[in-house]
């Protein structure tokens, strides 16, 4: 037998109360950091995301801060947490909130959806965390929790489904004290009713749980696979002159857009023939003969849908490329100092950490 709006409700809000984690934004009504906090947590585990938080804090404690910032400060301090589109995102949202909201954040779910980078999730967060509006939220947690619970079956990654669980969402949603009952379910599906090996044993829904008294907690919620990989190989050139590197800026087409790292030859495979890598690095660097002999570590680094597999080569060079070809491939001297300050992937700041740091 399905649970009961009101009965759902008071249940996951009385287990949150018990149970409930202590963190930060939890403490607080200011939307500022009410939405720093959803948007860091995207994509990123609390345990990882909470010290990236504190650090935003200090570092940016208003929106008017955080606009006001390079956005090369930004990026650097997000560092490490991937995904860095939201990075962007986030410096945009906040000059957007200063200059056309005068500072303030709006006030409704509507008028946050008009903000860059949030979406459905995030406004009806926001809505409800610092003015009580009550709009449901609905991200993976609640997904699992509601298709567990109430034996929902639909595939919850076709967006036609989205309607059906927001419903849902909305339905057992206490106009009373929404923020509660939001941040309950999500709580109890990060720390009770877990993508694997749920606690279903201590489970104050379990009498109520479609998923438990059918034997389906190991197949709800039903979602469509992931898509495959792409393996991706790349050879980077580090060319010193002097006490500096070369360095450039990423592009907007790729991954890791507006970041830091060496020039690049990227091939179909991880060791290709050395003849290949001499004659593109002559061709755009203007520096033929150049023998490529790799630092002997394979640096790896996972992303959603990429699998990236990289090698360093270093090179001396006795004097600077010419001005022609530095503008040409985007490519700037730094020393190492100045590149400890700048943005960089993971990969590239753990090749550094290593050989120059």
């Amino acid at each position: 037998m399905a649970a009961s709006p009101s009965f759902f409700s008071y249940i996951l809000i009385e287990w949150y109360h018990r149970h409930q984690r202590p963190l930060p934004w939890r403490e607080t009504t200011d939307p500022y950091a009410i939405w720093l906090s959803e948007i860091i947590l995207q994509q990123t585990r609390v345990r990882q995301g909470l010290p990236y938080y504190l650090k935003f804090m200090e570092r940016f404690p208003t929106v008017q801060d955080l606009a006001h910032a390079p956005e090369d400060e930004v990026l650097r301090l997000w560092q490490g947490l991937g995904y860095y589109s939201r990075a962007r995102n986030l410096h945009h949202t906040a000059k957007q909130v200063v200059s056309e909201f005068g500072g303030r954040f709006p006030d409704t779910y509507a008028k946050l959806l008009q903000l860059k980078g949030v979406g459905t999730y995030t406004a009806a967060a926001i809505a409800s965390f610092a003015y009580r509006e009550p709009v449901a939220v609905l991200d993976g947690n609640v997904y699992r929790v509601l298709a567990r619970v109430f034996g929902r079956q639909e595939n919850i990654a076709a967006p036609a489904s989205k309607k059906i669980f927001e419903e849902l969402a909305n339905a057992h949603l206490p106009a009373d004290q929404p923020h509660t009952y939001n941040q309950a379910i999500m709580e109890f599906g990060a720390i009770q009713c877990t993508p694997v090996a749920p606690d279903c044993l201590f489970c104050p829904l379990q009498q109520e749980c479609f998923a438990f008294q059918h034997g389906l907690v190991n197949v709800l919620p039903i979602k469509e696979k992931a898509k495959s990989s792409r393996q991706r190989y790349f050879h980077y050139l580090v060319l010193q002159h002097e006490d500096k590197l070369y360095l450039r800026k990423r592009p907007a087409n790729d991954i890791w857009q507006s970041l830091y790292d060496f020039y690049i030859l990227e091939t179909d495979e991880l060791h290709p023939e050395p003849a290949l890598l001499q004659n593109r690095a002559a061709e755009a660097l203007g520096l033929p003969g150049l023998e490529f002999r790799s630092t002997g570590k394979v640096y790896k680094h996972i992303l959603s849908h990429q699998k990236i597999a990289a090698q360093f080569y270093l090179f001396s060079l006795p004097s600077r490329l010419r001005e022609e070809t530095e503008d040409t491939i985007g490519i700037k001297l730094y020393t190492i100092e100045e590149i400890e300050a700048l943005p960089k992937p993971i990969l590239i700041h753990s090749f550094l950490d290593e050989h120059f740091f």
